[in-house]
């Protein structure tokens, strides 16, 4: 059986309004091992959302939902966790980013992690 791997969500939320909340719930649902991170003190899914920028091991995917303006300050985060892809999720489109991970080898989507999952190709 092949094993799920691991996604760190950034910009995750305990509202079930948000894009982030279901992604986090669907990735979970899925198999995947799922890493919530973001600015709030919550729970989405039955897992703590991090505040401290976690330090993980082994990162497949990163799933981005913060906007590029906010994007700045997590780039070394994001980085030093050389995860396989980033996936910026419609909104979250950034160029500086996308280069700046690709001249370090990972690979880049822009793409919507929920249709992905949706259809299989996650």
């Amino acid at each position: 059986m092949k094993k799920n791997k691991k996604t760190v969500v950034i910009g995750a939320s305990d509202n079930p309004a948000r894009y982030s909340y279901r992604a986090v719930n669907m990735l979970k649902s899925h198999g995947h091992d799922v890493v919530p991170v973001g600015i709030r003190k919550g729970q989405v899914a039955g897992l703590d959302i991090h505040l401290d920028k976690p330090e993980q091991s082994e990162v497949d995917t990163v799933t981005l939902y913060v906007g590029p303006q906010n994007q700045p300050a997590w780039y070394d985060y994001i980085l030093d966790l050389n995860p396989k892809r980033i996936i910026f999720n419609p909104g979250t489109e950034n160029d500086e980013l996308e280069r700046l991970a690709q001249q370090r080898g990972i690979r880049t989507e822009e793409a919507c992690t929920l249709v992905m999952l949706s259809v299989g190709n996650y």
